[in-house]
C-alpha cells in the first residue's frame, strides 16, 4: 500500500470554504439555495466528471494508520474518523467526519485530542424517557462538532439491546423499538439542526461485539421488521438522518454492507430512504456487490482489506459490470443529503483555538441535566436517601468517586478538558485507555452538605468495611468499564465488587450503592443494602448530577430502557455465540447466531412470554415522592388508538413521572403479551396533576406481513394499560375493539 494514497484521486482544494457558498449562476444551477435538493443534485451529478464522482464514494480515515502504513490526509481534521475530498471547481466542500456517540470524539492515538463535552451515555439519556432532553443534547453535540470543523456526525446508535452483555449497549437506547427510536431519532435531530450531516446506525442486527466482523446473525423478516428494524424505521422517520451506517455483521449469510435485503429492499425501497449508506469502517468487502446491492459511500479507509469504491470501482464502471446510473445514485445521494442539511449554504471551519470558542459551562449543564433526568432510583429502603440534615459522616468507597466519573470507551469516547480525571488506567491503545471526566461526586457532595465525608478506594476491602462500619451512611461507587471491540463476561460487576458491596454492607446496613455501568448488572447484595442508584455513564457533569440527587437537590425520575436480568438463565442465549479468543477471520464461516429464539420478542418481552421474573423490569424507576396514575381513556383514532391519562403527585416533594401505556391483543397472536405503545413525562409540583395524551402507532397494533408487506391490525379487543413499569400492576386499564385494518409497511 502507498503512502498518502488518498492523493490519487484528491482534487485540489482550499483550505476551507468560508463564510457564504458561491454564488449560484446559470453555469452552476446546484448552487442555487432556492432549488431542492433533488433538482440540485441531479444538475451536479451531470458536471462531474467520472473521477470526481468516484472521488464522492470513497471517503478516508483521517488518523495515522501504522500497521498499515498510511498517513492521513492532509486537509483532513487530525486524529478523526474520516475524510471525503471536496470539489473546489463546483463548490461542493469536503466532509470532514467525526465520531459521535455521546460528542465529538478523538480517535485513541491522539496525542492531543479534541478536549468537548460528553453527554451521559446514549442508554443514559434513554432512561430518561423525555424526547426533548435527547433533542437539546443533539444539538449541544452537533453545536460542538461544528465549532471543530466537522460537518458529518458518526451518532445515532439504535442498535436493540438483545443481549446485555454487549459491549456497546452504553451507546444505544435500550430494548424496545419505540423508546430507542424515538429518543435516538431525537437526538440525531438535535445534531442535524447545526447544518451538518447525522447517520443513524449500526444498519442491522449489530447486537454484540463478540465476532462483531463476520457473525451471521439469523433472523427471519418478520421478526426483524417487528424488532431491530422497527426500531431503525422509527429513528429514520423521527431525525431524518442524512446516512445510515450499515454494520459489520452479516444478516442470513451476507454481510450488511452489501446485503440487498437490508439496503435496496428495505431501506430504499420499502422505507423510501432518500440518504445515503456508508459503511462502517472496516466493514466493506467487495466492489461490485457492495455497490449493487445498496452501499453508497465506503468509508474509512484503509479498514478495509481493499480500496474497493476506488480505482476498482471505476474500472468496474467502465466495464459496466456496475451501471453508471448506479454511481450517479450513490453521488445523488450524497451530494443530496449535503445539499438538503446545508452543508454547501452554512460550511464549517477549521477552529482557530483548542477550545474552538466553545461554551463550555454552558454546555456541561445541558449535559448535567441529562444525567440528572438519566439516573435510575432502583431501592430506596426506609427513605435512606435522599441524605436527611441529620447526617454527620459519610464513607465514599470506591470506583474513582474522589476523581471524576467514568465513561466509555472506544470510538465513542470523549475527551475532558484537562485530560482525564484518572490517567493510565485500562488499555493503552483502542478501546482504550479508561477515561474519567473530571467531575468528582465526592468533591460535588461536599458542597451541598456539612457531612464529614471519608475516602476510601475500596481496594482493601476489610479497610472499606472498617471505614464504613464508622460511618452515619456509605456509598459505594461501583464500576463497570465496557467499551466497543468486547462484551462482558457475564452480568456480575467485574474485579470483585460485588464481594466489596457485600461486605460493606454487612458492616452497615445503613449502604447506598451508585452504579456506573454499561449494561444490567446482577445484584446479589441487593437486599443486604439500603438504596441503589443506577447512573450510568453520566458524562462531563456526572458529579454534580450524582452528588444533587443523593442530597435531594434534583428528585430522581429516570427509568429503566432495559431489563434487569436476574441471572444469565433467563436470557435467550445464556451462553455468547461466537469465540472471543479466536480472531474472526479465521472463524468466518462457524460463527452464527439464533435471533429467531426469540424473535421479535426482546428485552421485557422474552420476559413476559417466558413468564421470568427479572431482578428489575423495563420502565422501573422510584421517586422520592409518590405518583397516582390514573382516569384512563382509550379509542380508536385513524388506525391507531388515541390514550388519554392523569398523574397525580401524592407527595411532598416536587417530582416528574412517566406515564407508560402498554397494549395487547386479546385474541393473542404478538409476539409477546404485551408491546410498549406510548408514554409521556409530566414534571408536576407536590400536590398537583397533569394529563397526558398520545396515540399509539397501528405498527405497534398489528403483526408485519412479509408477503403483502403490510401491517396487519386483526379486529377485535384490545387492551390498554396504564403502569410505571412493564413489570408493575397496571394503574388502569381499559378495553377498546378496533376494525380489522392494514396499513402500508410505513404505518400509513
Amino acid at each position: 500500500m502507498k503512502k498518502r494514497l488518498w492523493l490519487s484521486l484528491a482534487l485540489a482544494y482550499p483550505l476551507m470554504l468560508t463564510g457564504a457558498a458561491h454564488a449560484a449562476d446559470a453555469s452552476q444551477p446546484w448552487l442555487d439555495a432556492a432549488q431542492s435538493p433533488d433538482a440540485r443534485a441531479d444538475a451536479l451529478v451531470k458536471a462531474m466528471t467520472l473521477d470526481e464522482k468516484i472521488q464522492t464514494v470513497f471517503a478516508y480515515f483521517s488518523t495515522e494508520f501504522t500497521p498499515k502504513k498510511f498517513e492521513q490526509p492532509k486537509e483532513g481534521r487530525p486524529d478523526s474518523a474520516g475524510y471525503v475530498p471536496g470539489i473546489a471547481r463546483l463548490g461542493l466542500p469536503p466532509q470532514w467526519q467525526s465520531d459521535a456517540g455521546v460528542g465529538v470524539a478523538t480517535q485513541a492515538v491522539s496525542k492531543k485530542p479534541y478536549e468537548r463535552t460528553s453527554l451521559p451515555a446514549g442508554i443514559a439519556t434513554a432512561a430518561t424517557w423525555n424526547p426533548k432532553v435527547a433533542f437539546a443534547g443533539g444539538a449541544m453535540i452537533g453545536s460542538e462538532a461544528r465549532s471543530t470543523g466537522f460537518n458529518v456526525q458518526l451518532a445515532g446508535g439504535v442498535n436493540l439491546m438483545r443481549e446485555p452483555r454487549n459491549g456497546r449497549n452504553f451507546e444505544y437506547g435500550g430494548e424496545d423499538p419505540l423508546l430507542a427510536g424515538v429518543i435516538v431519532g431525537e437526538q440525531i435531530r438535535g445534531i442535524q439542526s447545526n447544518h451538518i450531516i447525522s447517520t443513524v446506525k449500526h444498519y442491522a442486527f449489530n447486537d454484540q461485539e463478540t465476532n462483531r466482523n463476520h457473525i451471521n446473525v439469523k433472523i427471519d423478516d418478520k421478526a426483524g421488521r417487528m424488532s431491530d428494524l422497527l426500531a431503525m424505521q422509527f429513528a429514520i422517520e423521527r431525525g431524518q438522518p442524512g446516512s445510515v451506517m450499515c454494520a459489520y455483521n452479516r444478516i442470513n449469510g451476507d454481510y450488511a454492507c452489501e446485503n440487498d435485503y437490508l439496503l435496496n429492499q428495505v431501506l430504499k425501497q420499502d422505507w423510501k430512504y432518500q440518504g445515503y449508506v456508508m459503511s462502517d469502517w472496516g466493514a466493506t468487502h467487495s466492489t461490485i456487490p457492495a455497490a449493487l446491492r445498496g452501499l453508497d459511500q465506503q468509508s474509512g479507509f484503509p479498514f478495509d482489506k481493499s480500496d474497493y469504491f476506488n480505482g476498482a470501482l471505476k474500472e468496474a464502471v467502465v466495464n459496466r459490470h456496475v451501471p453508471q446510473a448506479r454511481l450517479d445514485d450513490m453521488v445523488k445521494r450524497i451530494t443530496r443529503t449535503m445539499f438538503a442539511n446545508g452543508l454547501v449554504e452554512h460550511p464549517v471551519s477549521a477552529p482557530k483555538s483548542a477550545d474552538a470558542g466553545i461554551d463550555f459551562a454552558a454546555h456541561g449543564k445541558i449535559s448535567q441535566a441529562d444525567a440528572e433526568e438519566a439516573i435510575v432510583l432502583l431501592k430506596n429502603h426506609n427513605d435512606l436517601l435522599p441524605l436527611a440534615a441529620s447526617v454527620r459522616s459519610v464513607a465514599i468507597i470506591g470506583g474513582h468517586a474522589d476523581k471524576g466519573v467514568l465513561s466509555g470507551g472506544g470510538s465513542a469516547q470523549v475527551y475532558p478538558i484537562g485530560g482525564s480525571a484518572v490517567p493510565n488506567e485500562g488499555p493503552a491503545y483502542f478501546p482504550g485507555p479508561i477515561v474519567y471526566h473530571r467531575s468528582s461526586p465526592m468533591g460535588e457532595l461536599a458542597k451541598l452538605t456539612k457531612a464529614k465525608l471519608s475516602y476510601n478506594d475500596g481496594k482493601d476491602v476489610a479497610a472499606a468495611a472498617k471505614l464504613a462500619a464508622g460511618a452515619d451512611v456509605v456509598i459505594v461507587f461501583a464500576t463497570q468499564w465496557m467499551a466497543e471491540s468486547f462484551d462482558a463476561d457475564d452480568l456480575n460487576l467485574p474485579n470483585q465488587q460485588d464481594a466489596l458491596i457485600e461486605a460493606v454492607a454487612k458492616a452497615n446496613p445503613k449502604t447506598v450503592v451508585v452504579l456506573q455501568t454499561g449494561n444490567p448488572v446482577v445484584m446479589p447484595w441487593l437486599d443486604k443494602v439500603g438504596a441503589v442508584l443506577e447512573a450510568w455513564y453520566p458524562g462531563t457533569s456526572g458529579g454534580a448530577a450524582i452528588a444533587r440527587v443523593l442530597n435531594g437537590e434534583v428528585n430522581p425520575s429516570g427509568h429503566l430502557p432495559a431489563t434487569f436480568p436476574a441471572s444469565l438463565a433467563q436470557l435467550p442465549r445464556p451462553v455468547l455465540d461466537g469465540d472471543a479468543k479466536t480472531k474472526d477471520e479465521n472463524i468466518i464461516e462457524k460463527v452464527a447466531t439464533d435471533y429467531n429464539i426469540e424473535g421479535a420478542a426482546v428485552g421485557y418481552k422474552w420476559f413476559d412470554l417466558k413468564g421470568h421474573k427479572p431482578l428489575f423490569p423495563f420502565g422501573y424507576g422510584l421517586s422520592y415522592t409518590s405518583f397516582a396514575l390514573g382516569e384512563l381513556s382509550a379509542k380508536p383514532a385513524g388506525s391507531g388508538i388515541e390514550v388519554t391519562f392523569s398523574i397525580k403527585n401524592t407527595g411532598k416533594r416536587d417530582g416528574k413521572a412517566v406515564g407508560q401505556v402498554y397494549v395487547s391483543s386479546l385474541a393473542g397472536g404478538w409476539e409477546a403479551p404485551k408491546r410498549l405503545g406510548g408514554w409521556d413525562k409530566l414534571d408536576l409540583k407536590a400536590g398537583a396533576s397533569g394529563q397526558a395524551t398520545l396515540k399509539i402507532d397501528p405498527r405497534l397494533l398489528g403483526v408485519y406481513d412479509s408477503a403483502s408487506k403490510t401491517w396487519k391490525i386483526a379486529a377485535g379487543e384490545y387492551l390498554v394499560t396504564l403502569a410505571d413499569s412493564a413489570g408493575a400492576k397496571p394503574a388502569a386499564s381499559v378495553k377498546v375493539k378496533l376494525e380489522a385494518k392494514t396499513v402500508d409497511v410505513n404505518g400509513r
